[in-house]
């Protein structure tokens, strides 16, 4: 239940951070800020695996009550909100009066959006590839096991043998990994363009996750360390291409008047993908039931190749492009694999 409602909270945020980043960045940062929507994710995953490591072992209440402690420091992000508006307007003007318009503002807008398009429209002609684009590259995330690598990453490493403390450590040190690679990844982002990136992520991808497969049925001392270590270039390079990328294509494939439920599909599916993989998971893993271990990366490394095909076919190039170009390129039928090269 406490998952439930804590999947409830972030659908929301999945939804509405890249809506507003792709809306409101000029289109030479469109690429970077919405890639760095994934930096808030890992960031909040490197705070979980440093709370976990801190009080994980611990057998008194602050086992529970240091994890609970840490969602203070939002509480206090949440009451400068107000702060915020006096630095763009200036001190001489009436906040409060400011803050009532914006107000207004949503509630009109909300009002406006019974007129949008339908549902229905997402899933109809030409906005059908571009719901179809948006949803696909989020699956792929679950196809190249991101839950498998960095949800059950602490639990691998003890189940492949190294200590409960060692364990602990690798899981902060992956988590702290994807943090710098999703930094990286804006420098990237537009030097490469997002198709070249995520095409090369998945293929990184693939072959990491058969490696961490094959070491697994290797009978040498050793093997654990190289699972370990490709377990660490994963969280790297993952978030480096196909964690920041996902975001970038999403904000900029989706058509303006359908971008709100087109975003809200993708986040739809990325929640299904993961409670599927929640489910199936421990299955896999677990001593007691599947038994598996790393040989789950051959079932991912199989799916990830499925991944790493459909993105050849259909991940777009849009860099630099308007969304009237975007909208024209689509509206035209242009292969997703020449966008990067089509002359308007």
């Amino acid at each position: 239940m406490s998952k439930l409602i804590i999947r409830l909270g972030l659908g929301f945020f999945l939804t509405l951070a890249p809506l507003a980043t792709s809306e409101i960045s000029p289109v030479v940062f469109r690429g970077i800020a919405t890639a760095g929507v994934n930096l808030g994710i890992t960031i909040g995953q490197l705070v979980s695996n440093g709370v976990i490591k801190a009080f994980g072992e611990r057998t008194d209440h602050w086992a529970w009550r240091g994890a609970l402690a840490t969602q203070s420091i939002f509480i206090n992000i949440l009451a400068a909100a107000k702060k915020s508006l006096i630095q763009l307007y200036g001190t001489g003007v009436d906040i409060d009066a400011k803050l009532a318009t914006i107000k207004e503002t949503i509630a009109e807008e909300q009002a406006a959006s019974t007129e949008e398009a339908s549902w229905i429209q997402c899933f109809k002609g030409t906005d059908l590839i571009r719901t179809m684009i948006s949803m696909g590259v989020f699956v792929c995330q679950h196809f190249v096991g991101i839950i498998f690598v960095l949800g059950y990453s602490t639990y691998f490493f003890q189940l492949a043998g190294l200590e409960t403390s060692r364990s602990f450590d690798l899981g902060v040190g992956v988590t702290a990994c994807g943090v710098l690679g999703n930094i990286c990844s804006w420098f990237v982002v537009n030097s490469f363009g997002r198709r070249k990136v995520f095409l090369s992520g998945m293929g990184a991808l693939t072959v990491l996750l058969f490696l961490i497969g094959i070491m697994d049925v290797v009978p040498t001392s050793a093997a654990k360390w190289v699972q370990a270590a490709c377990t660490v270039i994963y969280a790297y390079v993952y978030f480096a291409t196909v964690g920041a990328m996902a975001f970038a294509v999403l904000g900029e494939t989706a058509s303006l008047n359908l971008k709100a439920k087109t975003m809200v599909l993708a986040t739809a599916t990325q929640s299904v993908m993961g409670i599927a993989m929640n489910f199936a998971i421990p299955y896999m893993v677990n001593p007691d039931e599947g038994n598996l271990k790393g040989k789950v990366g051959f079932i991912f490394g199989g799916l990830g190749l499925i991944g790493f095909i459909w993105s050849w076919v259909y991940v777009p190039e849009l860099k630099g492009r308007r969304y009237d170009e975007i909208d024209h390129m689509f509206h035209n039928k242009v292969s997703p694999r020449q966008m990067g090269t089509y002359k308007l």
